[in-house]
């Protein structure tokens, strides 16, 4: 209690200091300020935050800091950047025994895979674990697939450029029994087979879909190698559920399009129930083995947490839904507190 005292004493007079740089910078700007022993330079900002902070914080994140209010007054920096958000496999950490630890953050050593998955202008828009594989996928925006296997300490890369018009990918999931990587598009499913090593990739696309898709999440049931089934939200507040079999891909499918080892399956020709759960975009959907339950948020301010079994997008029944103003941008589950978590 002592430590939380001191420590919102010391934060305190932190966020009173930069604003003093803020405002001291403001007038300098204007050509009102004039030096005096109050002012503020780096070398005095540096001794007071390491008399209020100690050894929590390092050198390079106290300059950083200081050079981000010097860049740009409008948008001061978050507080919890003086302390840094990652710590390298240089900084050492010895057993459990370090003398003093940072009182704000502990976050466990990151491996930094170095290999380049998107090009300029393009983001990432997907980032998959699937942990029996020890595989990671990520999706970018602008059609860059990546399946990521780890062997003997390093990193393997499997890569799809999928240019379809100028659709944008909006998430990714795994697909654990037809070993397929699923993506979501405004107006398209893309179904990758990562294994094949042709040059031209091998893979499915189903379309076309009515609303733009937005999320993607693969739901983790009974074992079944010959299906997979999936859920997906749009941005009219549809939730969707789709079944993807091995024999849809020889029975469905029509030519490969010029260009393109894709083949395209007919979405008219599958079954695809779904249900308006929110009247806003559905920004994130997530399924949960433990509860056997799937979860859908939205910034929806009435039905902003939909958290039911998907029996309710096919039978209409009531559903479990809650409450938030300005709706919900993401949420979770933690299987050892039993809660759920959301962040609007």
């Amino acid at each position: 209690a002592l430590e939380l005292t001191d420590f919102k004493n010391a934060l305190e007079q932190f966020q009173n200091l930069v604003e003093k740089i803020i405002i001291q910078k403001t007038r300098e700007s204007s050509g009102l300020y004039t030096k005096d022993d109050d002012g503020i330079d780096y070398d005095k900002f540096y001794t007071t935050t390491r008399a209020l902070f100690g050894s929590a914080v390092k050198d390079q994140n106290i300059q950083a800091f200081f050079r981000k209010i010097m860049n740009n007054l409008d948008e001061k920096p978050e507080w919890l950047e003086i302390f840094g958000c990652f710590k390298g496999e240089s900084d050492g950490m010895p057993s459990q025994k370090k003398e003093k630890e940072s009182m704000i953050l502990l976050v466990s050593e990151k491996q930094q895979i170095t290999h380049s998955v998107v090009k300029r202008k393009d983001v990432i828009k997907g980032i998959v674990k699937v942990p029996l594989l020890h595989y990671t996928v990520t999706a970018s925006q602008k059609g860059v697939l990546t399946v990521f296997t780890k062997k003997r300490k390093s990193f393997l890369s499997y890569s799809l450029y999928f240019h379809q018009d100028t659709a944008w990918i909006n998430g990714c999931d795994f697909l654990p029994n037809l070993k397929y990587v699923v993506a979501v598009t405004e107006s398209s499913v893309i179904l990758w087979d990562y294994k094949t090593k042709e040059v031209k990739s091998d893979g499915f696309v189903l379309k076309p879909m009515k609303n733009s898709l937005l999320c993607v999440c693969t739901v983790t049931m009974a074992d079944d190698l010959a299906k997979d089934t999936f859920l997906m939200g749009d941005d009219k507040g549809y939730v969707y559920l789709l079944t993807i079999t091995s024999d849809d891909f020889i029975m469905k499918q029509s030519k490969a399009e010029k260009e393109s080892q894709f083949k395209v399956l007919d979405s008219e020709a599958f079954d695809i129930p779904k249900r308006k759960l929110h009247d806003d975009w559905v920004g994130k959907i997530k399924y949960f083995s433990a509860l056997k339950r799937f979860g859908s948020c939205s910034t929806d301010s009435t039905n902003s947490l939909v958290l039911d079994d998907i029996k309710r997008l096919e039978d209409h029944l009531p559903i479990k839904e809650f409450s938030v103003p300005q709706g919900v941008n993401a949420f979770t589950y933690c299987g050892k507190a039993k809660v759920i978590v959301t962040g609007g």
